[in-house]
């Protein structure tokens, strides 16, 4: 074991050090989680949401005090990260009125009996583990679904962000949630995967890199365990001839630029047709040059650092690698001088496949964009990815938009002439290298539950 320092990326101060704890205090960590699942399950789906609506208040009471503390850990802008709050607020308040209707037993009509019952019963105790680039929402999408459904949570939180994690549990606590029932781990990754074999642990949760989903999904498969994956992607936003440019070029620099860059369904791959593609171009850079990069906390900062240093410099490889293989730097595309994490919103051009801006997710204010002959070039090229997370389509004919969306784009959302985050009334989620599962929308609250058919007898 050893201790886990987190620091500011904004200005490379250590901000707190934590112990990571060993196999036996975890496992009992683990153990008082299902004990408090097992008196949880049983309060009936109008106490649960009780309670979650109280976790919502608490969140809000608490909004200022979680949202600096998840700018000091991961350099996320002031603003953005009261709205973080807001956003797991709305969450609590959303499954408190839809998640008893969600989860009421249905009735239906056998052949072979003279009534039929479908309920959905909680199975035990979920593990969750969690990245930094929502500190707060990423914990509570899983957290408060599976808190509706009847079960146990677990949190392992990425390191760079443990404060935070541990400041959920403190406000859960303070919202009125019984003691147990969602718990964080300190722990290692090895201690993480003995964690998921755990005969207490009935399913788990990943959101984080592809690479992070097969290992995760290969160790949950050992062991027979559901798990729900959230991926990462590169989305293509799509630019299509009939585009409102002006009002494109707006929603594509947010979709890149959102959250420092550091976003699952952040616009990634801007596919643009021949037909309006230099303009846009002109445009787009001139959007992304302006941008003030500087403290997070300050008035009139239009972004802040990266998460942490080995990511930006993992972000400068791919885009060297891009260059070296043609890619053109339009704006940005350089490490500056100074203390912090920092990286300009830049913009590479002549990006095509075998370049990592093309193939890979570039997780940081990198805008990758790609020329395409015509419209259904644009959608070859958009599905032409490992991945499907979320994706866009700027088009003046909507209805034709929503017809690619529907029948074409092989992603599990899309944003018609808009950049959204994540809404709790819609389903999240992705399909190829994207992961599996849906969270959000009611669907999250039976992921983990056990649609369980009942057969009585005729009466």
């Amino acid at each position: 074991m050893s201790d886990i320092t987190t620091v500011n990326p904004a200005t490379g101060e250590t901000i707190e050090t934590y112990t990571q704890i060993g196999k036996d205090e975890a496992f009992a960590k683990v153990d008082a989680c299902h004990d408090a699942f097992s008196e949880w399950k049983l309060r009936s789906l109008d106490d649960r949401a009780q309670v979650i609506k109280g976790l919502g208040k608490a969140l809000r009471d608490n909004k200022e005090e979680l949202a600096q503390l998840m700018t000091r850990e991961v350099g996320k802008l002031i603003g953005d990260s009261r709205d973080e709050v807001e956003l797991c607020a709305a969450i609590c308040d959303y499954t408190a009125a839809n998640g008893p209707k969600e989860l009421a037993d249905e009735k239906r009509d056998p052949n072979n009996a003279g009534r039929g019952i479908v309920t959905y019963s909680p199975i035990g105790v979920i593990y969750g583990i969690q990245p930094w680039n929502f500190p707060a929402y990423q914990v509570i999408r899983y957290a408060v679904a599976n808190l509706m459904t009847g079960n146990g949570v677990l949190l392992k939180h990425a390191a760079n962000c443990t404060g935070s994690g541990l400041k959920i549990e403190e406000i859960f606590k303070k919202g009125g949630l019984p003691d147990g029932l969602f718990t964080v781990l300190v722990i290692d990754h090895d201690l993480s995967d003995e964690v998921i074999a755990y005969d207490k642990v009935r399913g788990v949760t990943l959101t984080g890199s592809d690479g992070a989903g097969k290992h995760i999904a290969e160790e949950a498969g050992k062991a027979l365990k559901p798990t729900v994956l959230e991926l990462g992607s590169n989305d293509a936003y799509m630019v299509l001839e009939d585009a409102d440019l002006d009002k494109a070029v707006g929603i594509c620099a947010s979709a890149r630029l959102y959250n420092n860059g550091q976003t699952c369904i952040n616009g990634k791959r801007f596919i643009v047709t021949e037909k309006v593609y230099d303009e846009f171009v002109k445009k787009y850079v001139a959007k992304f040059s302006a941008v003030k990069t500087g403290d997070p906390t300050a008035d009139g900062t239009d972004m802040g650092p990266m998460a942490r240093e080995d990511l930006r410099k993992t972000l400068q490889d791919q885009v060297d690698q891009s260059v070296e293989k043609g890619a053109k730097i339009e704006c940005g595309g350089a490490i500056p001088d100074g203390p912090g994490a920092f990286y300009p919103a830049t913009v590479l051009t002549n990006v095509q496949p075998g370049q990592p801006a093309y193939d890979d997710e570039l997780f940081g204010p990198v805008a990758s964009v790609i020329k395409a002959k015509d419209d259904e070039d644009a959608m070859r090229i958009a599905n032409d990815s490992r991945y499907g997370l979320g994706g866009g389509i700027m088009s003046k004919n909507v209805d034709r938009a929503i017809e690619l969306a529907s029948k074409h784009f092989d992603t599990g959302m899309v944003f018609i002439n808009t950049f959204g985050v994540a809404d709790p009334s819609m389903p999240f989620g992705g399909v190829k290298n994207s992961g599996y599962g849906r969270e959000h929308g009611g669907f999250g609250i039976k992921e983990f539950a056990n649609a369980k058919a009942i057969f009585v007898g005729a009466e």
